[in-house]
């Protein structure tokens, strides 16, 4: 029954949302080539409200690739330098060159340390200067990326590209959905293409849109014009998915702007809240070839649509103590898969620090028995676990290590079940106590995925509740075994409340901070 169950919301996801195919050809260095074009990725989502910084050993977790490495990555990989390797070889008519300079890529966090921002801009632009000639830069980046005393880091980059290759070289840019697009940005960048789903699914596919422009352009083919709009908008259309009402019918109709030929791109960037940003806000983007007109009238419509929904509500969030006692009023839930609880105000995708200790405090008190997997960054107490033998007892303190200001301090006794350790999350140990089963690492987990369960042998679908620290992209990864959705609201640094988070730069007025009665400055 589980498994025709799962089989069923599988084909009804893909059959809501499409399952774009695309068969490009591989990317081959041409022995003579007449066109060279730089590439980069520098990614990572800021959140300007958590004390953690981003460091070096962030973006090594999740590798580090220079040179031919970034190509080598790239071939076997399914984001967007994946897509921009086949664009050129679907339309580079075997004379353009791809460069390789460098991918780094973090795991969402605190604002990045600023000497290693500087070591990987420096190597990004030494890298181009030293290529000699370059007919074209392409830059994957995240655009809500932030810098301990740098301000606008993916402007920083572009300027200094500009520097090294003037005006007149085109750079293309991809950014996330989610980006905080500012007017040096604008000014600086050729053009840009976002992410057109939320959650992300469409890596491979923005690379490739990308590529093809910039190949384009290179080749002489376009010439590409962008119109920007920058939207008094904070927050709006619910939870932004873009499968579900009210997004899924602006996302449709950006498809529909984009059919004519001379409709490069349209882009909608529904700002990553918690980047505290003089120029924070929802921004559009459309790109044509040569005709700006045409490109700001898109840009215009696409933000009047998104005006158009500022005001309806996401979805509704519990307690911790709520969510527990709906878990246990859902026994066809939990028999037929599990209670999936996601952890908003602690979601390590959105830059949180992952070591809420609410949820695990609620299960102590209201309902220990009902089995449950919470995983909790704490090196302290990962450690400590660590060393004490599996099968024995030990007692651990969480919460509140990093971020003291919204968070609890917990005491939690159990049986070491499982220890492991990777490069990702450093030291993690499985501690359970009748029912619950607290995951303890050395680094932030989001449990996007129910892999990371099973690579500890527990068994998402034999659990009550596994808890999530992702806002988006569980959705769909858990498809198999997710019987119900819990939004459960505690205090932390990912609040969704914008009226709870401390923001000091934002421009003012902005809806829903302020009542206005439209989105243009």
């Amino acid at each position: 029954m589980r498994a025709v169950l799962a089989v069923a919301a599988t084909l009804a996801f893909f059959a809501l949302v499409g399952c774009a195919s695309m068969n490009p050809r591989a990317y081959e260095a041409p022995d003579v080539p007449r066109y060279r074009i730089a590439v980069a990725q520098l990614r990572q989502e800021t959140n300007s409200f958590s004390p953690v910084l981003t460091t070096m050993e962030d973006f090594m977790a999740s590798g580090i690739y220079r040179g031919p490495a970034v190509l080598e990555y790239a071939r076997e990989g399914d984001d967007e330098l994946s897509g921009f390797l086949a664009a050129v070889a679907d339309h580079g008519r075997g004379q353009v060159e791809v460069v390789p300079l460098l991918k780094a890529t973090s795991t969402s966090g605190g604002p990045i340390e600023r000497p290693t921002y500087e070591q990987f801009r420096d190597e990004i632009v030494t890298g181009v200067r030293e290529a000699g000639t370059v007919d074209g830069i392409y830059l994957a980046l995240h655009g809500a990326m932030g810098v301990d005393g740098i301000r606008d880091p993916e402007g920083d980059l572009l300027a200094a590209l500009r520097e090294v290759v003037g005006d007149d070289v085109p750079i293309g840019v991809s950014f996330d959905l989610h980006a905080n697009l500012t007017e040096r940005r604008a000014e600086l960048a050729t053009f840009i293409v976002g992410y057109k789903t939320n959650p992300h699914r469409d890596f491979l596919e923005t690379g490739y849109h990308t590529g093809e422009i910039l190949t384009r352009t290179v080749l002489g083919e376009i010439t590409p014009v962008m119109e920007v709009r920058k939207m008094r908008l904070l927050k709006g259309g619910g939870m932004n998915v873009d499968f579900f009402a009210p997004m899924r019918a602006i996302f449709n109709e950006m498809d529909r702007m984009e059919r004519p030929d001379e409709v490069l791109a349209v882009s909608n960037f529904m700002v990553h809240i918690w980047l505290d940003d003089p120029e924070l806000g929802w921004s559009t983007i459309a790109v044509t070839d040569g005709d700006r007109e045409l490109a700001g009238r898109l840009a215009e419509e696409l933000a009047d649509l998104n005006w158009e929904v500022r005001d309806v509500p996401h979805a509704p969030g519990l307690t911790a103590e709520e969510a527990v006692r709906a878990a246990r009023r859902s026994p066809l839930a939990r028999a037929f898969g599990t209670v999936v609880f996601c952890d908003v105000s602690d979601a390590v995708g959105a830059g949180a620090p992952g070591e809420n200790a609410w949820i695990l405090r609620a299960f102590m008190e209201h309902d220990p028995d009902l089995r449950s997997y919470i995983p909790l960054r704490s090196a302290a107490a990962a450690r400590s676990a660590w060393d004490t033998p599996v099968g024995e007892r030990v007692t651990v303190t969480v919460g509140g290590e990093l971020e003291t200001v919204y968070n609890t301090r917990v005491e939690f006794t159990g049986e070491v079940l499982t220890k492991v350790e990777t490069d990702r999350y450093g030291k993690t140990v499985v501690l359970r106590d009748r029912g619950i089963h607290l995951i303890v690492s050395e680094r932030p987990t989001s449990a996007r995925e129910p892999d990371y369960f099973r690579d500890l042998g527990l068994r998402p679908g034999r659990a009550g509740v596994v808890v999530v620290k992702n806002l988006f992209p569980f959705r769909f990864t858990y498809l198999w075994v997710n019987r119900k959705t819990v939004n459960v609201m505690t205090p932390g640094v990912t609040s969704i409340d914008v009226w709870e988070l401390e923001y000091r730069d934002i421009p003012r007025p902005i809806y829903p901070l302020d009542e206005i009665d439209d989105w243009r400055p």
